[in-house]
């Protein structure tokens, strides 16, 4: 009688980049029963060892809910092999690449802002099983290790090419709510036509959504108008019409990171977003005016 097959171990999940964003999405993996790392700087990964990540959502949990701390290890290393969620702000990918690289990851799913990133990782890990998605949520860091989850929704969109990938079959069980379908490309671009938008009309106006987009409506038209010329000629053809109705669904209320972090005089992504579309513009001869008029304001006043 021949020994049983040894079980398959459990995967690891990486999470690089426990942000407001990358830590609740390891909190829900690790209070669903999965062993989870949090790649950090020195500084998050001692705090995390210290106290977990804690998370405060009505959505997930009743109150102040705590991450399982046992389950939720922190290093400043990816593990080898593990299968990897990227969750930094898109000017931090750079760092932490040669780190992602050297793990030899099993897969690597980003959920960065923007659509430019996916070039840089796919050059970094030839041949690995890489996907870009997108995660769209409202969720503040309180702290080091203290999350707030402030929407009622934590929507998690992944092209086809990722349904199998185990970190996504992981998220789909630990409470998100995960799509899967479509192109890498119409699920980045489906979420950057959007906070693209918002986030530098927001911005530019230092104002909430609402307001933001009503200020000026020649400018917001021409905003839309230039968003939906780079996105079609990308290969993701949509309308005007279905921008703004986008747009308009979105909360009157709603702040934007990058209008936050300007505020602050923090790093900013606003080269991933609006210098990304001067970029698309320049490369299909699309005519931005614009955008570039709020590019060019947002970074003298950064």
């Amino acid at each position: 009688m021949s020994d049983p097959e040894p079980a398959a171990a459990e995967p690891v999940f990486a999470v690089v980049g426990p942000g407001a964003v990358g830590g609740l999405l390891a909190w829900l993996l690790s209070r669903a029963g999965h062993e989870v790392v949090a790649v950090g700087r020195p500084a998050t990964v001692e705090a995390i060892l210290a106290d977990g990540i804690e998370v405060r959502s009505a959505a997930f949990g009743d109150g102040v809910e705590r991450g399982a701390v046992e389950r939720i290890a922190a290093s400043t290393e990816v593990p080898q092999g593990a299968s990897v969620i990227v969750a930094t702000k898109a000017y931090g990918l750079d760092d932490v690449l040669p780190g992602i690289v050297a793990s030899r990851p099993a897969e690597v799913l980003s959920v960065l802002n923007g659509v430019e990133h996916m070039a840089s990782l796919r050059a970094a890990l030839p041949g690995a099983a890489v996907a870009g998605g997108s995660v769209t949520v409202s969720a503040l860091r309180a702290s080091r290790t203290v999350i707030d989850h402030r929407s009622p929704f934590l929507n998690v969109e992944v092209p086809d090419a990722a349904g199998d990938f185990a970190v996504v079959r992981a998220l789909a069980d630990a409470g998100p709510r995960v799509r899967t379908g479509g192109t890498e490309a119409e699920v980045l671009w489906a979420k950057f036509r959007l906070l693209s938008a918002l986030a530098l009309l927001t911005s530019y106006w230092r104002q909430s959504a609402g307001p933001a987009l009503s200020e000026d409506p020649e400018l917001t038209e021409a905003v839309v108008s230039e968003i939906v010329a780079c996105s079609t000629d990308e290969g993701v053809p949509t309308s005007s019409l279905d921008l703004v109705r986008a747009l308009h669904s979105v909360p009157g209320g709603l702040r934007t990171s990058l209008q936050e972090d300007l505020a602050a005089d923090r790093p900013s992504e606003l080269d991933a977003l609006g210098g990304a579309l001067l970029r698309v513009g320049a490369r299909h001869g699309i005519p931005t005016p614009a955008i570039a008029r709020i590019v060019t304001a947002l970074g003298s006043n950064a």
